[in-house]
């Protein structure tokens, strides 16, 4: 996974600016930074895991066609 640079002493300057106390500031940075960091993905990694579901869908589907086809003919079969 890939990691994203999070300037935190811009954004607590921000948040000073915007009228809050330092240490609150502070506080909700490192809360950003912590969650923001979190279970990221790249365009690669999810291009890739679409691709295998789409594969799978894809034996799934065949597999089910197959299937009805063989229970069609068996019923033509027996008629």
């Amino acid at each position: 996974m890939s990691s994203i640079t999070f300037d935190t002493l811009k954004f607590v300057k921000h948040l000073e600016a915007a009228g809050l106390p330092p240490p609150q500031a502070e506080a909700i940075a490192e809360a950003f930074r912590d969650a923001a960091g979190e279970e990221l993905v790249t365009r690669g990694f999810l291009s890739a895991e679409l691709l295998q579901m789409e594969n799978r869908l894809i034996k799934w589907g065949i597999g089910l066609a197959l299937g009805q086809t063989a229970v069609i003919a068996a019923l033509v079969k027996l008629l």
